[in-house]
């Protein structure tokens, strides 16, 4: 080809993509938030126990409000096996036992989320506060943390319901006594780890205050094991308080939550062994249901564990 010829553009072939599609793509960039989402939605367990949560809410939301029997209301069908009627059949006092499963519900749902979300807020604190300061404070406030933990966790819930009355506000401060300090020890080996980054040491040297690193720095970082901690203490608190509703020390009656419907059911397994199938089956239930959901959470937080 000599120099006078020119060249034909036709004669030529792209290879990969044109550079127009390559500012497409440059375009659909994915947050953290949205591939952590798209991560676990591609998790089937995960996803499994998202459904089972969302269906024992509904449930424990409006089945005692459509319901045609009171979760108290004493028929004279005792102890029937069930039936069109009464679903889940009735206990010894003839009360409707899929009412009260559902009612159950509300009380074990709501101690576990409010253990839950005490615990993350003294256990996200005290954490902070100990990682960031560090030195003597760090010392003495995680000293405090093993000696709360040198005593067994269910020996103090029990002493401590045993002085305090029973009700829900006891047993979820019970709960709370100690349960933080597990979130408090994840929350401080986080913020060990990122206080030293350049960007925490940037803002430090524009001067940022303790107050302003752990609210906007801190935490913001930390929230996936925050996030997948908390997800695990729910069905934790959950099957704490169905135990010791189990050995009376939950709920008054004629409330109910699964954990006294359990021991209720208990004493006529023989006779009524559906009295003590359908608790513990929701208890099973909904405790593998948050499990799977934090399993997933972890999953999808944690980029060594991303397939």
């Amino acid at each position: 080809m000599t120099h006078e010829e020119k060249i034909n553009p036709k004669d030529f072939e792209i290879v990969g993509i044109s550079e127009d599609q390559t500012d497409i793509l440059s375009n659909k960039t994915v947050s953290f938030w949205g591939e952590v989402f798209h991560t676990f939605s591609r998790n089937k367990l995960a996803m499994f126990g998202v459904g089972l949560l969302i269906v024992v809410a509904l449930m424990a939301i409006f089945v005692p409000m459509v319901s045609s029997f009171s979760f108290s209301q004493q028929t004279k069908n005792y102890n029937m096996p069930p039936n069109a009627t009464h679903w889940f059949g009735t206990d010894n006092l003839g009360r409707d036992i899929f009412v009260r499963i559902w009612v159950g519900a509300r009380i074990s749902l709501f101690i576990g989320l409010a253990a839950a979300a005490i615990d993350l807020i003294i256990g996200v604190l005290w954490g902070c506060i100990a990682g960031i300061v560090g030195g003597r404070v760090d010392n003495i406030m995680m000293r405090i943390a093993d000696i709360l933990t040198a005593v067994p966790y269910l020996l103090i819930v029990i002493l401590l319901l045993v002085v305090m009355d029973k009700g829900l506000m006891p047993m979820i401060v019970a709960l709370s006594i100690t349960g933080w300090v597990r979130m408090a020890r994840i929350v401080r080996g986080e913020v060990l780890s990122i206080k030293n980054q350049e960007y925490v040491l940037a803002a430090r040297t524009l001067g940022a205050n303790t107050t302003h690193l752990i609210l906007k720095h801190l935490i913001p970082n930390a929230m996936g094991a925050i996030i997948v901690t908390m997800t695990l203490s729910i069905p934790s608190a959950i099957f704490t308080e169905s135990f010791l509703s189990y050995l009376g020390l939950g709920v008054t009656p004629p409330m109910a939550s699964w954990g006294t419907m359990a021991s209720e059911g208990n004493e006529a397994i023989m006779t009524a062994p559906w009295r003590l199938i359908f608790p513990a089956l929701l208890i099973s239930l909904t405790i593998f249901a948050f499990n799977a959901v934090g399993d997933g959470l972890r999953d999808a937080l944690d980029p060594k564990l991303r397939k």
